[in-house]
Parts: C-alpha cells; structure tokens; sequence
C-alpha cells in the first residue's frame, strides 16, 4: 500500500508533520480515556463474576465507542489529507483514494 506524503508540516526544527485529527486530538485523547476505563471496568466485572449479558454489553458499549473514534479519524484523513493529496497531484490523489479504500476494507472487517 502507498502512503500518501501530502502532510502539512509545522515550522521548526523537529519538522512534526500536522495529522488530519491534530485539531481534535484532545477531543480524542478524552475519548480513548474514557474508552480505556470502560475496558478496565469490564476486567473488573470478569474479575468480580458479573452476570455474563452486564459484560457483553459493557463491552459492545466501549466497541460502539471505538468505532465512533473510527469514524471520526477516518473522517478527519479525509478532509485533511486525501483532499490535500488530490489537490496536489492526479498521482498523489489517486494513491490517497487508494490508501483509504484499502482502510476501509480492513475496518469493514470488524
């Protein structure tokens, strides 16, 4: 799979490439926080001996949380990168449609 170079970068010396979700991303972190302590209370329950469908929702509820994560990131590179991408070459934007047909393939296989 080719991976697409149409990534903003910051001035200064470590050159840190600005990401699709950078503006997001502590929306994101606060998001994948949240998620993490929904799993760790899940270990809890297992631990605990919870009643088998209280885990099994608590755990379709933190995946339905990963996939809106998903989703957004996913929505985000689009904006953000493949526009830039396409913008910038027909090469470069079609090699960026191709990178996301095959991310979506690998997420549709959840």
């Amino acid at each position: 799979m080719t991976t697409v170079t149409s990534e903003a970068v910051l001035p200064g010396a470590a050159q840190r490439r600005v990401r699709g979700y950078a503006s997001g991303k502590a929306d994101y972190l606060v998001r994948l926080r949240k998620i993490e302590g929904q799993v760790r209370g899940v270990q809890r329950m297992i631990e605990s001996d919870s009643w088998c469908p209280d885990v099994v929702v608590q755990i379709a509820s933190a995946t339905r949380a990963l996939q809106e994560v998903v989703v957004g990131l996913v929505s985000d590179h689009l904006r953000h990168c493949v526009m830039a991408a396409t913008k910038s070459s027909d090469d470069n934007g079609q090699a960026a449609l191709d990178e996301v047909a095959g991310l979506i393939r690998q997420v549709a296989r959840l």
